[in-house]
């Protein structure tokens, strides 16, 4: 019981400023949504920053306004005082107060400032991107914020010694293990101030082509005509050949044809440049152009140039499919040969040239070359008759000597310088 005999007497003297507690809080959060409905009116009609930055700091004022009300109702002034103490001179501390204070406000102005310069800059030349504006407003408010950050730690004395040495090492460590990825993102910050290419531009970067679907600060990504994503770092854009094909919004295509010898190359370049004109696929202005180029091996050369609009890999391949078949059927309606591929043969002067055979000289030679066949067959069939024979008169002898061996008894020399075959007759006769 004696608990909350405590409690209610400690609440009822505390009464009063429990009261004002309340109402000077119901009051600052009654300000605080009125200025904030008042700011949202004047936005349309006045500068935005301006209208924030009052905003702001008269929203400050009515918070400190509130706290020192708070302060004062619960007679904290001795305690706040106390704790001020501890940190230094109260004036001084003031003084660094408001001084912190001045330098958020001017850095918050600064940066708009710099965005409507930057804005005006981008508004009077052609070349800037709204996108490079902003880039370059994002790193100039970067480095202002930086600027009032080391401001406000060297007002406030705070000593940075230490942390600049950690994070020069850390630098160190992060730049020889990152060493490709940080390429890559300084080749991103380059590519996106030199913008050689936006998004939703037919780009040929390397031995990739396709259209620019994102571009990030660390790689770029496009979308090739056979529908595959492709990632590519931004240092490898860098270092290789760009062609964009669609900046300028139109494109030039080429289509080469050849033509006969015989014909009228003239009215053939004529023939052309009235039928490419005549095509909605191809842009009349610049008009079409008809170039000859060289001296084929089987045609004169004529190089087909022509223009289309807003460039695309579909516009690209109609247009060539237009002009190649547009063409094709004038050439053939008024007689302009395409002609194929030819190859002319010719032979020494001492080698009497090149004869060439008409049908009966044709049927001479093949039964000629039959004759020969038979010849030959017949030349080998006598050359194995010959080794047959050859090979019989070989083993006739063979037998012949192996009888007379054994007629003379095993010896095949008389001994004394007579025939053999005669001693072997007389012993027979015996």
């Amino acid at each position: 019981m004696a608990l909350p005999l405590v409690a209610g007497v400690s609440l009822a003297a505390h009464a009063d400023q429990l009261a004002l507690s309340v109402g000077s809080l119901v009051a600052f959060v009654a300000l605080w949504w009125a200025i904030g409905r008042v700011g949202e009116s004047l936005r349309d009609e006045f500068d935005l920053r301006l209208i924030d930055l009052l905003l702001g700091l008269l929203l400050l004022c009515l918070a400190v306004t509130e706290l020192g009300t708070l302060i004062y109702v619960w007679e904290l002034q001795s305690m706040l005082v106390t704790v001020i103490e501890r940190f230094g001179d109260p004036l001084t501390l003031g003084a660094k107060a408001f001084v912190s204070l001045a330098v958020v406000v001017l850095g918050y102005v600064g940066t708009g400032v710099v965005k409507r310069a930057v804005e005006n800059a981008a508004k009077r030349r052609d070349g800037v991107s709204d996108h490079e504006a902003e880039i370059a407003f994002r790193i100039a408010q970067l480095g202002i914020y930086l600027a009032g950050l080391l401001a406000l730690l060297g007002l406030w004395e705070i000593d940075l010694s230490g942390l600049l040495i950690g994070a020069g090492f850390l630098g160190i460590v992060l730049g020889m293990a990152a060493r490709q990825t940080l390429g890559a993102v300084l080749a991103g910050f380059v590519l996106m101030f030199a913008r050689p290419f936006e998004i939703g531009d037919w780009v040929q970067v390397g031995d990739n082509e396709g259209i620019v679907t994102e571009i990030s600060i660390v790689n770029t990504r496009i979308q090739t005509f056979d529908g595959e994503y492709v990632m590519l770092p931004n240092d490898y854009v860098g270092s290789e050949e760009v062609v964009n094909r669609s900046r300028k919004g139109r494109l030039r295509l080429h289509v080469a044809v050849g033509v006969d010898y015989d014909a009228d190359v003239e009215r053939a370049v004529e023939i052309a440049e009235e039928t490419m004109g005549d095509l909605e696929e191809v842009l009349s202005v610049p008009r079409p152009q008809a170039v000859l180029t060289e001296f084929g091996d089987s045609a004169v050369t004529i190089d087909l140039r022509f223009w289309i609009d807003k460039p695309s890999a579909r516009r690209k391949w109609r247009a060539h499919t237009a002009v190649i078949s547009a063409v094709h059927e004038a050439f053939a309606e008024h007689g302009v040969k395409i002609p194929y591929p030819q190859r002319e043969l010719s032979a020494r002067p001492e080698t009497d040239g090149f004869r060439v055979r008409d049908g009966t000289d044709e049927a001479t030679a093949g039964t000629e070359s039959d004759d020969a066949e038979r010849r030959a067959d017949d030349d080998g069939a006598e050359r194995a008759d010959g080794e047959a024979e050859s090979d019989g008169d070989g083993s006739d002898e063979a037998d012949a000597g192996s009888d007379g061996a054994e007629s003379g008894g095993g010896e095949p020399d008389g001994g004394d310088g007579t025939d053999p075959n005669g001693d072997a007759e007389t012993g027979a006769e015996r």
